[in-house]
């Protein structure tokens, strides 16, 4: 296991909280309590990359959505190949 998630916030809350389901009404509620969570996070940056590396595809990841890292990874790749 990296080092950087034995310093991780979300370490003290329950692991059910960053993996939402849907991401309407509740699950939208759920996401931004998750990402409170996630904003005073030491390692916020660290565990973003790893979701980005390692194609995390659900849940809350460095204080990132789903959605918003499939964003991410969009426009890297546009700039790769523009």
């Amino acid at each position: 296991m990296d080092s950087w998630r034995e310093h991780a916030a979300c370490r003290h809350e329950d692991p059910d909280l960053f993996f939402p389901i849907g991401t309407t009404g509740p699950s939208l509620v759920q996401t931004e309590q998750a990402k409170a969570v996630c904003r005073d996070c030491p390692v916020q940056e660290p565990c973003l990359r790893f979701a980005l590396d390692t194609d995390q595809a659900i849940g809350v990841w460095g204080g990132t959505s789903e959605t918003e890292r499939r964003r991410m990874r969009r426009r890297a790749g546009s700039r790769k190949s523009g």
